[in-house]
């Protein structure tokens, strides 16, 4: 494994972190805790040696999954363990200690290594400075409750300078990958934070899985170009690790396949090793993924739970399907996952939108939608697809009541 220093904790952290969002689960969707736990293991027993969780993780089972069956045990003292205060339920100044000491609780500590202010932007800033944060921050850290202090970014490059020079920060983790290069902070703002001695912790570096796995026809004969074969996430993963601001990239893995994969590339590559050659191919690709994508979303679920009970994510994952990897097998999965696999009976589809807009306010990426929900009735949602929905409903409904 390799390892990077950070710069004011002098910490050396393994430069691939375990990201606790996205832990393997059971068919109801709760945590599959022994197998998480096997997992987690498994990764430290390697030499991660960072675990990023968050108070929603999991409908707010991470927390307390981490306390239990990690930080309860020996393998404690193996890892730095980061949380973050969710700063959108915080809407009174004694929430903010009332919460974070629950934090505490659930994680089983009596001390949080990597603390952050959750999913800031500039008005999130403005909102979490008028209800006293600065003073909290100095108070936890002074009390060594907390080692050191960052915030996660998802908003514009102009806040995420105003916010890193409002106050001493020892760490920020921002959304970047081959794609979001410009995005959000970007790496204009990580350049910015890293000559203030910031250290840079990498979210959604494989943009929740749309990076690797089945991988569009375009983007991957630009792989095929190259004289050196390697996997799209092997290529996603080593362009960020390429950059030497970089200390942690975060990773949701969820099966041993992917630690051994990601701990191989982990251990191989360092900082400003990629040639012109292979910076060009990775620019080529990010061209090809601009061209036939069409949602930015990375499937983080902020957006969840819908009051309508439409799945935002899985909608968005398959309308990007449809235009990346094949029409009539996404709107297949389409169909049976949003009109006819679903667990009350009924169908979700985007034409059940309450139109409340609760989803646009919690969305990181700052995505219309909406607007999308439009183009996914157009494509997706036909009278066919509806009523062959309906149809199969239908069957399974009998073939229910036989069983009885």
């Amino acid at each position: 494994m390799q390892y990077r220093t950070m710069p004011k904790s002098k910490d050396k952290l393994s430069v691939l972190g375990f990201g606790c969002m996205r832990l393997p689960t059971r068919r109801s969707g709760a945590i599959d805790k022994p197998k998480a736990a096997e997992l987690i293991k498994a990764a430290i027993d390697q030499g991660v040696n960072y675990l990023d969780t968050a108070w929603f993780y999991h409908a707010n089972a991470s927390e307390p999954f981490l306390g239990e069956y990690i930080l309860s045990t020996e393998y404690r003292e193996k890892v730095f363990i980061a949380t973050k205060l969710p700063c959108y339920i915080i809407n009174r100044t004694k929430r903010i200690e009332e919460v974070f000491n629950k934090q505490m609780e659930r994680l089983q500590v009596d001390y949080i290594d990597y603390y952050l202010l959750h999913s800031i932007d500039g008005t999130a800033w403005d909102k979490m400075v008028a209800l006293d944060i600065i003073p909290f921050m100095d108070k936890i850290k002074k009390e060594k409750k907390i080692r050191h202090m960052g915030f996660s970014f998802h908003g514009n490059a102009e806040d995420f300078k105003r916010i890193i020079d409002a106050y001493d920060w020892d760490f920020v983790q921002v959304q970047y990958n081959i794609i979001d290069e410009n995005f959000q902070a970007g790496i204009s703002g990580i350049q910015y934070a890293a000559k203030q001695d910031i250290g840079i912790i990498v979210m959604e570096p494989l943009r929740g899985g749309e990076l690797a796995g089945q991988i569009p026809k375009p983007v991957q004969s630009v792989y095929d170009r190259a004289p050196v074969k390697r996997s799209a996430a092997d290529w996603a993963l080593r362009w960020i690790y390429d950059h030497p601001e970089v200390a942690v990239v975060l990773s949701g893995m969820n099966e041993i396949s992917q630690i051994d994969e990601n701990i191989k590339i982990a251990s191989e590559v360092k900082a400003n090793s990629m040639t012109k050659a292979e910076m060009e191919i990775v620019a080529s690709a990010r061209d090809a993924y601009l061209k036939i994508m069409k949602v930015g979303c990375t499937g983080c679920g902020y957006c969840m739970p819908c009051p309508a009970g439409i799945d935002i994510p899985d909608v968005f994952k398959r309308y990007n399907n449809y235009h990346m990897r094949g029409k009539a097998k996404a709107k297949m999965g389409y169909m049976a996952f949003e009109g006819v696999l679903v667990s009350d009976g009924r169908p979700h589809w985007t034409s059940n939108c309450i139109d409340c807009g609760q989803c646009e306010a919690a969305c990181p990426q700052h995505i219309e939608v909406r607007k999308v929900f439009v183009d996914v009735r157009k494509e997706m949602e036909t009278p066919v697809i509806k009523a062959a929905a309906a149809a199969a409903r239908l069957v399974i409904g009998r073939n229910k009541k036989q069983e009885k």
